[in-house]
């Protein structure tokens, strides 16, 4: 009995911490943010190497693994030539049916990205802000660097014909074009396409070559931010915040921003992406298929980049060629990601188990699509579970039952015995084998179920859809705690009850603790996310109703 107790408080335990260190990432005190740097303080960015190709050049003009100690290009100061046709304004506005963006024409890079269908929180219809040169800062570069020519790197002045660019009910793409012009005759066109219902972007620079000599140089496209708020975590369960590389081999790669302190990274990957991910969104730079890139990092003055450059192309005189990429900035929407490019929807993290969490959710989001609720949907889940888990359940049950049948002849045991432990335990042993009872026949059920039960806190951890996702009445956001802790107080009462069904271990000490968890566990589950909650709820009343039915079922049987 002590056995079965100690594997059931262990497996507790462990899954507390997990939940603990979670709650510790996603709601506790953050650590303190850095405070982003200016805008002249970011044109340090040394210059990444060019992609893989077999004609690179022997005098590569990058500082191959060199820090940020040099800018991007020397002609990142070169101003656009004067058009008629240019505006005065200082930044492009874009509104889109699901973003909105700012590019500042100072860099022509996606400087701030707000998300239209996510808002900052229930009561607040601000469109929740992915990128922005704020605190902390996080934002997408993009530029190119000429081999000893004239090139925009990504803190070049650009023209725009247009300030603000809308796009209309009857229309399914804008094109949004901003120009550079080198005092040699080369013209440089950044164009940025959206698409309705789409958080991909387009993003191609279109060399045209009106010089007298050949055009050659690379693009390179990174992400740029601060602020470490990893959580120490716990088998890899807290919310990940930090980059991430893909690539055919390697898969699912997390490049920590410890790790980019420690060192920076230099890799040629051919079919992969690059992402700076955090809790339910993520940026990533996704480019053209069949085409070798170098993939690098670098850290400077508290900030994280992480990006890759292209082969060198060389662009004839009078000749014209274009440079693409593919820019996501959105959130963990999971049929979204897998449409985006091979492996992206890994950045919804479920840890060392998602092959059982990946099934949990494709079943949730089925259930969804039929009753159009997630609480409900969380509720059914947990139904199918049990049902599932039921023999199992019932094994373990049936144990409890039975020792609990045992307890008035166990205490007998305990008074005849209780100054000698071995004795005892001799005459337990005895008793467990003349009544045909294992004391450990309730652990190993409940230990198989706990994996599932870790995929499933994964699942409702990170999945975006939940994020402020209403239930019932006062539940109006799953992702965030029950704002009257009502949920919390059930899972308290229903957890009471649960061990009012349990044979009570025969050590005082031992009682007490089991007697105070409920209340322990209702303070924590106080602070965590409804939709956790609910779950824990459901399967608790569920585990009753079944442990009931069998205990019933035995008494009578014994009576009888």
């Amino acid at each position: 009995m002590d056995n079965q107790r100690l594997f059931l408080l262990v497996a507790l335990a462990l899954v507390m911490l997990l939940v603990w260190t979670t709650w510790q990432q996603d709601y506790g005190p953050r650590q303190a943010e850095t405070t982003a740097a200016t805008q002249e303080e970011q044109a340090d960015a040394a210059a990444p190497e060019p992609g893989a190709a077999d004609d690179r050049a022997a005098d590569d003009p990058a500082s191959p693994g060199g820090r940020e100690d040099d800018a991007p290009g020397a002609s990142d100061d070169t101003g656009a030539g004067a058009d008629s046709e240019a505006i005065m304004a200082d930044t492009v506005r874009v509104t889109t049916d699901v973003l909105d963006i700012e590019i500042p024409l100072a860099g022509g890079n996606i400087r701030d990205a707000a998300l239209r269908e996510h808002t900052r929180a229930v009561d607040d219809d601000t469109p929740f802000q992915l990128l922005g040169n704020t605190d902390p800062l996080f934002v997408a570069q993009s530029g190119l660097i000429g081999d000893d020519v004239e090139a925009p790197g990504h803190m070049a002045e650009w023209e725009a014909v247009a300030e603000r660019y809308t796009l209309e009910d009857d229309a399914d793409q804008i094109e949004v074009p901003l120009r550079w012009r080198s005092e040699s005759g080369v013209t440089i066109t950044r164009r940025y396409l959206f698409e309705r219902d789409s958080y991909l972007v387009r993003v191609v620079h279109e060399v045209e070559n009106a010089s007298d000599a050949d055009w050659r140089g690379y693009q390179y496209s990174q992400l740029r931010r601060t602020t470490e708020t990893e959580g120490p975590g716990f088998l890899g369960a807290a919310s990940y915040t930090g980059g991430v590389l893909y690539s055919p081999e390697e898969k699912y790669q997390k490049i920590s921003f410890g790790d980019m302190d420690k060192e920076d990274i230099s890799l040629d990957i051919a079919d992969g992406w690059l992402a700076m991910i955090q809790h339910y969104f993520l940026a990533a730079w996704v480019p053209p298929r069949d085409q070798e890139l170098r993939y690098y990092s670098r850290v400077s003055r508290g900030e994280y980049i992480l990006g890759h450059s292209s082969p060198w192309q060389s662009v004839a005189a009078g000749d014209t060629q274009a440079f693409e990429n593919r820019l996501f900035i959105g959130p963990k929407e999971q049929d979204r990601l897998d449409a985006v490019a091979a492996g992206l929807e890994l950045t919804v993290d479920y840890g060392w188990l998602t092959i059982i969490s990946k099934p949990l959710f494709v079943a949730l989001d089925w259930i969804h699509d039929v009753v159009g609720n997630w609480g409900w949907s969380i509720i059914l889940l947990t139904l199918g579970i049990k049902l599932v888990f039921y023999k199992l359940s019932e094994t373990s049950y049936r144990s409890m039952a039975r020792m609990r049948k045992l307890q008035p002849e166990m205490q007998k045991l305990k008074e005849r015995y209780g100054e000698d432990r071995q004795q005892m335990n001799q005459e337990l042993m005895q008793l467990y084998k003349k009544e045909k009872v294992n004391p450990l026949g309730g652990c190993l059920p409940i230990l198989i179920q706990i994996p599932v039960f870790i995929a499933l806190y994964w699942v409702l951890l990170e999945s975006v859809e939940l994020r402020q996702a209403p239930w019932i009445l006062w539940i109006q956001d799953l992702a965030e705690r029950d704002p009257f802790y009502v949920l919390p107080l059930l899972m308290g009462a229903t957890m009471f009850l649960q061990q009012k069904l349990n044979p009570a271990p025969m050590d005082p000490i031992q009682q007490k603790i089991m007697m105070g968890l409920p209340l322990v566990f209702t303070i924590f589950f106080m602070f965590f996310p409804a939709g956790l909650v609910l779950y824990w709820v459901t399967n608790n009343s569920l585990s009753i109703l079944q442990q009931w039915i069998i205990t019933r079922r035995i008494e009578a049987g014994a009576k009888s």
